[in-house]
């Protein structure tokens, strides 16, 4: 297989109006945490061979993008063909451009009815997922080439470490949000990955991510299944630093999860300085993104550096990127993180993709539209498309495979 060059994509972030999700619902309602709604997203759900377009005549070979579970499975049981003939269209669309198709089963939404009956808080939804993946296997398999169970499955153990909101009175809002949802859904069990909490989670997406390798492995198709986690660098600072304890704490059991798998997807933006009680700001004078991390290329290499030490499988680095309204970062940004990739490749290590987060400026969840990280603007009237500078950079690099 070549090296892949690719852009990702969500669902949830990109298609709009998925009306039957546990984040349209938290979106719509009141309080929300959500600063505006995704609407119609991007429309990718009727332009996706635009978008496909754009990223073959990049030179791209891959394109990483989710199918909705929400949409395949609106009602508990009740799966559609036209949807998952919808998929099955994306997914020749891919082939037909010659862009390899790097599917995720779950990018962090789920069906409302899976909220309202407690979702990954409950242990019979490991059972529920990996049916959604097994029914949706045997109708898209022959045609997926890559695909990962869950993204960042351990976004929920990150919250533990990350500030989640900006300040006290945000995070109670999320939490009245929950509340609020739950009565409106006659539901006192109702969680939402994003929000729920994160133990209880973590080890009932473990079990699904277990028995939805074995579901999606079943076939049809036969092609590597992995997961993807949130890899930040974790550098300790000072001799008494807890950062051993924030990567046990980050990982929970998903190294060893990564091991039994078929490879590992690395997905990362910056670093997180760790000392003694815990997480450090950013040092004085550091260029921050627009997301308010600090902008710290070098962090790629260290988390493939990590992932081959510590899990041993096949690397594909599934997202890196930058949010900025200045796209000469973001080619700065690419060159860099390029340049980690490279560097490991030297080393021997067997990283197999470089894919930029994200094709399109699309929905950042709570933040609404307003965090950019997109190769290529979109209007949020008209929906029309417009490649920056950094598109054309990475479509260079491409071309000329220069890893």
């Amino acid at each position: 297989m070549p090296f892949l060059w690719g852009t990702a994509i969500s669902a949830h972030q990109s298609e709009g109006n998925n009306v039957h999700s546990d984040a349209w619902f938290l979106e719509n309602g009141t309080p929300t945490a959500f600063t505006e709604p995704s609407g119609d997203a991007c429309d990718s759900y009727h332009r996706y061979e635009e978008d496909l377009d754009l990223a073959a005549k990049l030179g791209l070979n891959c394109y990483r993008f989710g199918i909705e579970w929400a949409r395949i499975e609106p009602e508990p049981g009740r799966f559609s063909l036209a949807e998952l003939d919808h998929y099955r269209r994306v997914l020749e669309a891919c082939h037909a451009r010659n862009l390899m198709p790097m599917v995720t089963y779950n990018h962090f939404t789920v069906p409302l009815w899976f909220a309202e009956r407690g979702g990954f808080e409950v242990a019979d939804g490991a059972d529920l997922f990996a049916r959604f993946c097994g029914r949706a296997t045997e109708h898209l398999g022959s045609l997926i080439g890559i695909a990962s169970t869950f993204n960042e499955a351990n976004i929920v153990l990150l919250r533990k470490v990350l500030p989640r909101f900006a300040t006290e009175a945000a995070a109670a809002n999320a939490r009245a949000m929950i509340v609020a949802a739950a009565r409106r859904t006659a539901s006192p069990g109702f969680s939402s990955m994003l929000f729920g909490d994160p133990d209880k989670i973590s080890t009932v997406m473990l079990d699904a991510h277990a028995k939805a390798y074995a579901a999606i492995k079943a076939g049809p198709g036969d092609f590597p299944v992995g997961v993807t986690l949130s890899m930040q660098e974790i550098q300790g600072v000072g001799p008494a630093n807890l950062a051993h304890s924030v990567e046990d704490t980050i990982y929970g059991g998903w190294i060893e999860a990564a091991r039994n798998s078929d490879f590992i997807g690395v997905q990362t933006y910056s670093r997180l300085r760790i000392g003694d009680k815990g997480l450090l700001p950013s040092p004085s004078g550091a260029e921050l993104t627009a997301a308010g991390y600090e902008y710290y290329p070098a962090a790629v290499g260290a988390t493939i550096r990590y992932a081959a030490k510590h899990i041993g499988k096949p690397i594909y680095l599934t997202e890196t990127g930058i949010a900025t309204e200045d796209d000469a970062r973001r080619v700065a940004f690419i060159r860099d993180t390029i340049a980690e990739v490279r560097a490991c490749i030297a080393e021997g290590i067997d990283v197999k993709s470089y894919i930029y987060w994200s094709l399109l400026d699309n929905f950042e969840w709570t933040a609404g539209y307003d965090k950019h990280f997109g190769l290529i603007a979109v209007d949020r009237a008209t929906f029309r498309r417009s490649p920056k500078p950094s598109a054309r950079y990475l479509g260079a690099q491409a071309r000329a495979n220069r890893l």
